[in-house]
């Protein structure tokens, strides 16, 4: 089998998700991706008209986001009409997913030049409204008079599960408070020493100003006093109707797991942030590089899949992270960069305490605590921090991993080359 070799990895600053306040709020969800995919082509002498396809990740596939984001941000690009484009969704991970497919094509012959990325504006959901009836969210099943599927798998919210999960584990809220406070210290500590510059790329607006040329959410002040005054997040959420028969979501991780007990959590300072972004990475094999005269900087090693209980919903990476190992021939110690998403800290230190991780090696450079969670463009930008931070700290390997609704997980390795 053919490899896949990584050969630049771009990302936009990440914007804060909400409209009239955020700094992309107001772009189209097509200008971010065209950013990026822009900022390839001129960064690596790009012949659109080479590039085989363009896999692309949106999670919230409805309103400005519909309508295959990845093909028509490259025709708003002006790139040429040649290079195809598709869009996928696996909610959280569809960003690892995008350069997993990729590299698929690659690695099976099929193709020589593949872009991979994702874009999400979370300002935008507020107009989707993704938990409205009609929305791809909302149907999960029994919206549609399939009223056993909660039953048989009781889905519940994400903050709740994740709640849920740190009673389950022993993990105390203090716990969780310390890895939020580390997550913007370290983010603090990257952004100052300028080790995403070699990644990031502003976005301008329409009139050629630039809207936003560096990372707009994190709060380098955080405290761990400033965090031990919140107000846990989802007391409230878990109490909301879950279903017709009014099944709250707290209701549903019981219906699964009758004598857990316990207390909300979670809350701003230990969530991932709600934010705008968008990631490409262009990859190529071997043949592809030399017909364009590319250095590789990096390899994929191998990609997985895992699924784990969809009512605990955040469970998957540890089996992801395992699976993705054993097909490498790797061991947890053979890993120099681990980026677990910080979907929530809950997240984060379970994987790190059931594989045994060495935590200097976890989100070197912070995480989604800090630095935001676009969705649909998280795991590619997961992909190319891991890669920038091999080549700064001279590692080989890196794991990406995390979690994604439904329980599910994506896993990848890559090797610096």
């Amino acid at each position: 089998m053919a490899d896949a070799y990584i050969i630049d990895a771009v990302r936009t600053p990440r914007g804060v998700g909400k409209l009239g306040k955020g700094a992309l709020a107001h772009l189209h969800p097509h200008v971010l991706g065209a950013t990026v995919l822009n900022a390839l082509k001129e960064r690596n002498n790009l012949d659109t008209s080479k590039v085989d396809d363009i896999v692309w990740s949106t999670s919230t596939q409805n309103g400005k986001q519909s309508g295959d984001l990845g093909r028509f941000s490259a025709l708003y690009a002006g790139w040429d009409t040649k290079a195809s484009g598709v869009t996928l969704d696996r909610f959280c991970g569809g960003g690892i997913t995008s350069v997993a497919f990729a590299a698929s094509q690659i690695m099976s012959g099929f193709e020589d030049v593949v872009v991979a990325g994702g874009t999400e504006m979370m300002s935008h959901q507020a107009e989707i409204a993704m938990w409205n009836e009609g929305t791809p969210y909302a149907d999960l099943g029994w919206s549609k008079g399939n009223d056993k599927f909660y039953d048989k798998h009781p889905i519940s919210n994400v903050g709740v599960a994740a709640d849920a999960i740190a009673a389950m584990e022993g993990i105390s809220r203090a716990e969780l408070e310390a890895l939020g406070v580390d997550s913007q210290r370290k983010a603090a500590t990257a952004i100052a020493e300028g080790r995403f510059d070699k990644s990031v790329v502003p976005v301008y607006n329409e009139d050629g100003t630039v809207a936003l040329d560096r990372e707009e959410y994190p709060r380098p002040q955080t405290t761990p006093e400033s965090l031990a005054s919140l107000k846990p997040a989802f007391g409230a959420v878990e109490q909301m109707a879950a279903a017709p028969d009014g099944t709250t979501m707290r209701q549903m991780i019981e219906r699964k797991y009758p004598d857990l007990k316990w207390e909300p959590t979670h809350h701003a300072g230990t969530s991932s942030g709600v934010v705008d972004g968008s990631a490409a990475l262009l990859l190529a094999s071997e043949q592809g590089m030399k017909d364009n005269g590319w250095k590789a900087r990096g390899r994929i090693v191998t990609a997985v899949n895992a699924g784990d209980c969809p009512t605990l919903i955040l469970n998957a990476p540890v089996p992801a992270a395992k699976k993705a190992l054993e097909r490498a021939g790797l061991t947890v110690d053979d890993i120099d960069v681990w980026e677990i998403n910080e979907a929530f800290a809950v997240v984060t230190e379970k994987t790190i305490r059931d594989l045994g991780i060495d935590r200097a090696k976890v989100n070197i450079n912070g995480g989604a605590i800090a630095l935001g969670h676009p969705i649909g463009a998280t795991g590619s930008i997961l992909i190319g921090t891991a890669l920038d931070e091999l080549e700064r700290s001279g590692g080989r390997y890196a794991l990406i991993t995390m979690c994604a609704f439904g329980g599910m997980a994506p896993a990848i390795i890559i090797e610096r080359l």
